[in-house]
């Protein structure tokens, strides 16, 4: 382990234990640093390693703060690490997906409150009026899902999932590019979707979810290229960049 390790350890045990809770200001610097017995330099790298990881935050001017340390807040980097996800570890990314979304749309199912229906509901018929128009489409569906998502009440599983989900966006407006079959059935399997919730049917929302991603993760398994990014969509002089939702 690295000085540098070892000093930003220091730093979230003092996090963990309580002493500096979320929202705190630091010490300044210098004294912090006497505290922990570490170079200011250290200290300083310390710091700057923490707030790329969203744990501190400096304020111009007042000082270094503990964030909120809400799943938002630090998971909320996934979605930039994801965009870089390419071949084999894009298909395996939707594995992930397959793994956590139906079941998250069983719970929502058991959770969700009317105004949370209301708010799906708005998007599927958005998403009815814009069968014809591919982006505002893909708009409204992402909305949908985080919608559904937002409705079990569990943050850490809604920042993931939209960490994971977020970035697909572009790739679903190729994916009507190519297949102009696409709307009519990403309508169908969300119309699925949404009367399981209003049934509260834990067990048929997370099937009819399942049988979503899983529609999904066959279209990105023949489109994708396993040696890179590339597909049926770039043989045609279209980059695809993602998966579609």
């Amino acid at each position: 382990m690295s000085l540098t390790d070892k000093a930003i350890d220091r730093i979230r045990d003092l996090i963990q234990s309580g002493e500096l809770p979320p929202g705190s200001k630091l010490p300044p610097e210098q004294q912090l640093a006497a505290e922990l017995g570490l170079s200011r330099n250290l200290m300083r790298e310390a710091v700057k390693a923490l707030v790329v990881a969203r744990v501190l935050e400096i304020r111009r001017g007042d000082g270094t703060y503990v964030t909120s340390l809400e799943p938002e807040v630090l998971l909320g980097s996934i979605a930039s690490a994801v965009e870089l996800l390419r071949g084999d570890t894009l298909l395996e990314l939707t594995e992930v997906r397959r793994l956590l979304e139906p079941v998250a749309t069983g719970l929502a199912a058991t959770r969700i409150s009317a105004a949370g229906l209301a708010e799906v509901e708005r998007h599927l018929h958005a998403m009815r009026l814009a069968r014809d128009d591919v982006e505002l489409l893909n708009k409204h569906d992402a909305a949908f899902h985080r919608a559904v998502v937002a409705a079990t009440g569990n943050a850490t599983l809604t920042t993931l999932l939209e960490g994971i989900s977020g970035p697909t966006v572009r790739a679903r407006v190729w994916r009507g590019l190519v297949d102009d079959n696409a709307a009519s059935r990403t309508l169908a399997e969300h119309e699925a979707i949404y009367l399981a919730l209003v049934d509260r049917d834990a067990a048929l929302a997370q099937a009819a979810a399942l049988v979503h991603i899983t529609t999904t993760e066959r279209w990105l398994r023949e489109h994708v290229d396993r040696d890179g990014d590339t597909g049926t969509a770039a043989a045609n002089g279209r980059p695809l960049t993602a998966y579609p939702r």
